[in-house]
């Protein structure tokens, strides 16, 4: 049996997997883990079958693993991999996720933050109170400096504090750092899913790791959640399609089957069948692929990525998204709620953080691809789409005073092949805002496009990858640029950066969220500022060469974030209130903030996330522009070409 054959049947669940591997093992692609069905016992005595990741290890011994890096003498681990006796865990139920945890060889359970490592919530909390405590008093300094009256806390302090606070979020998993929890907030008694690692959460957290020289926890992250792809999970007898990564996991600790002495723990993934809105992520196979390059280019480690079963996992992530459907477009076609909005905001169909992370990810995807006879044509295919996807979103995607005024003269109802207005956009979509808005100098990517609609609000995700993938061209990179240093009073403000811009108000609001809550105007996913954007912001500056204006909103950031407990967002128009819902201690407004602070120090490290165009897509692409917009529909020739 050939090797690529072996380990599309380990995928499948044709070969059995053995249990307990490490992802140092040589024999890894085809030993790594195995996928059975685990027995959860409730407090009723009522049985609950699910597919869960196992790492069987029966009665192992509280080994303290070393984790490379500047961790302090009395760290512990968060999740260790402790086989105790089955009686001790029979209070966990898995769908509260309040399951009981073992740190060395002592229980300990918190049903606060669920966080063991190694000391009690109230002693966690009591140690966050006297922090608040010293804190009290400080007041702003100039240049982002913090004062005290009696010393000062220097920039310097806030950065441990951060490396302290990312290190204690870490999560493990068979004696080994697997990701991060999203949250480790001591005052919300409502975990939901924040005790979760989540895969577009964890990329910031990674990035950190890779800038410090701190490999191990992002490869183990890598292949770990390799091992979740291929589950088939359901969602009212529906199957995703293959591929499909999940959009977080939890590592949970159950009796062993067959073995009442001993438990194991488990790797129980939520595809979106538990999350709320039930939406299955799509950005989280687009990340992982980015972060996959990043490792191999920071660490120089390029065997991760050559593995057969790593190669397989990319195909299954392209095959699912290059797959043809009934959309004309190049871009993807998705749902609300499948990336960072994870909510009902309006940006169902061709969003564009999705379209800026499936470029990139192609891009970064067909850099690391082995030559092989059986991906001949998944190339080809890759090729035509970035090529087809960057002409797309270039081309009508793109608003500047200049295609503003284009579209406010714009005729209707075209019908032909040369027509101007391809997609029937009605002058009248035109906000009011926007015209008032628009600088002179400047411009952006808007959020949608499909037919008969434009989205203009400024997505701030989609554009600033839009700079870091090269989707857009070097000049709107810097149009990009200049507007938000020209608008930096509504994007940045207080507290940057604002997720959207402007927010959804009134009945506009009422219908396009379902009068959401939790995304009133200039709140949460509604235009709330949310700190992690400052990592993307810096790798977008760095790579046009302008580090300045990232290093003018860090500053304005840490004047704030650790005396207000790193929270997840912030409200208001100016971001000056923490958000309403927001958890304390979010790891990935700490990871956003260290990663941009990493980038300016080093801008050079920056490259491991930047993929530069190629010239045969600049080529392409000045082939598109140059023709004219109203060629006829001739003969077909033997060149290769392309829909747009």
């Amino acid at each position: 049996m050939g090797t690529s054959e072996a380990a599309l049947q380990i995928f499948s669940g044709v070969v059995p997997r053995a249990v307990c591997s490490t992802p140092y093992s040589s024999n890894f692609d085809s030993t790594f883990s195995f996928i059975s069905q685990v027995k959860f016992v409730k407090k009723k005595g009522v049985l609950s079958n699910r597919n869960l990741s196992k790492c069987s290890s029966r009665l192992l011994q509280g080994i303290r693993t070393s984790f490379s890096g500047k961790t302090k003498c009395n760290r512990r681990p968060l999740y260790r991999c402790r086989c105790q006796q089955a009686q001790s865990t029979s209070g966990m139920t898995p769908e509260g996720g309040n399951g009981t945890w073992f740190v060395d060889g002592a229980e300990t359970s918190s049903p606060i933050n669920n966080r063991p490592n190694g000391s009690s919530a109230l002693e966690f909390q009591d140690v966050q109170f006297a922090k608040q405590e010293i804190k009290s008093s400080i007041s702003n300094g100039t240049n982002g400096a913090v004062r005290d009256p009696f010393h000062k806390i220097s920039i310097e302090s806030i950065e441990d504090e951060a490396w302290d606070l990312l290190r204690e979020s870490i999560v493990y998993y068979c004696n080994s750092p697997i990701g991060t929890i999203a949250a480790r907030d001591p005052t919300s008694s409502n975990l939901l899913n924040y005790d979760q690692v989540f895969i577009r959460d964890f990329i910031p957290s990674g990035i950190a790791f890779l800038l410090k020289g701190e490999y191990d926890i992002v490869r183990n992250f890598i292949l770990h959640t390799l091992q979740l792809q291929s589950w088939e999970k359901t969602m009212d007898c529906h199957s995703p399609g293959q591929g499909l990564m999940p959009a977080s996991f939890k590592v949970r600790t159950v009796p062993l089957d067959g073995d009442d002495s001993a438990t194991e723990e488990v790797l129980d993934p939520d595809f979106g069948e538990a999350a709320i809105g039930r939406v299955a992520p799509v950005d989280s196979g687009l990340w992982w692929i980015i972060l996959l390059r990043a490792y191999g280019k920071c660490s120089g480690d390029l065997s991760v990525q050559e593995r057969v079963d790593v190669q397989t996992g990319i195909k299954m992530i392209l095959r699912l998204c290059l797959a043809d459907g009934f959309d004309m477009f190049p871009t993807l076609l998705v749902t609300d709620g499948s990336c960072m909005i994870d909510r009902r905001m309006g940006i169902h169909g061709h969003p564009l953080e999705i379209q800026a992370l499936f470029y990139s990810a192609l891009v970064c995807a067909r850099e690391m691809l082995t030559p092989e006879d059986g991906s001949a044509d998944l190339i080809r295919a890759l090729n035509n789409r970035l090529v087809a996807l960057s002409f797309h979103i270039r081309e009508y995607y793109w608003v500047d005073l200049q295609k503003l005024n284009e579209i406010y003269r714009y005729k209707t109802e075209e019908y032909s092949y040369d027509a101007v207005n391809k997609f029937n956009i009605y002058p009248d979509q035109i906000p009011s805002w926007l015209v008032e808005w628009m600088p002179t100098k400047g411009g952006y990517l808007i959020g949608n496009l499909q037919p008969a609609h434009m989205d203009f609000r400024f997505f701030s995700l989609g554009n600033l990858w839009s700079i870091v993938s090269s989707l857009a061209t070097i000049g709107q990179s810097h149009a990009i640029l200049d507007l938000i240093e020209f608008k930096w009073g509504d994007l940045v403000a207080d507290m940057p950066f604002k997720i959207c811009y402007p927010a959804l108000e009134g009945q506009e609001w009422q219908i396009i969220t379902g009068s959401d809550p939790k995304n009133t105007p200039w709140s949460y996913h509604n235009a709330g500022s949310w700190p992690t954007l400052l990592w993307q912001l810096t790798v977008a500056c760095i790579k046009m060469n302008r580090p300045e204006i990232a290093s003018r909103a860090i500053e304005i950031a840490e004047r704030r974030l650790s005396r207000d407990k790193w929270p997840e967002y912030y409200d208001t128009r100016k971001g000056r209130f923490i958000g309403k819902q927001a958890r304390l201690f979010q790891t990935w407004s700490i990871a956003g903030y260290l990663v941009g602070k990493l980038l300016l120090a080093e801008p050079s490290k920056a490259k491991i996330l930047i993929t530069e165009e190629d010239s045969d897509l600049v080529n392409a692409f000045s082939c598109m522009i140059s023709s004219s917009p109203k060629r006829k529909r001739g003969q077909k020739n033997s060149n290769p070409t392309y829909i747009v």
